[in-house]
């Protein structure tokens, strides 16, 4: 698993996640901001991305990590 930024100079955490996929089909992505939820609608998170609002507690965290890890979410 792969956890990366939403909003990164460059490119996009969006755009790392769907390159990386298309390489390993199997990785999964965990992509997190601390922008607003207009921000990250704009960046392309919908309500099925793997996805975490910064900031969070380190059980959020875990959580949401297990959550993508056992495939309950994108």
């Amino acid at each position: 698993m792969v956890p990366t930024d939403l909003v990164m100079p460059g490119m996009k955490g969006r755009e790392l996640a769907e390159s990386l996929v298309t390489v390993r089909p199997e990785m999964k992505v965990l992509l997190m901001s601390g922008y607003t939820d207009d921000e990250v609608v704009r960046h392309g998170v919908s309500g099925a991305s793997a996805f975490i609002q910064k900031p969070f507690l380190p059980t959020e965290l875990v959580a949401k990590v297990h959550a993508v890890l056992q495939g309950s979410c994108r």
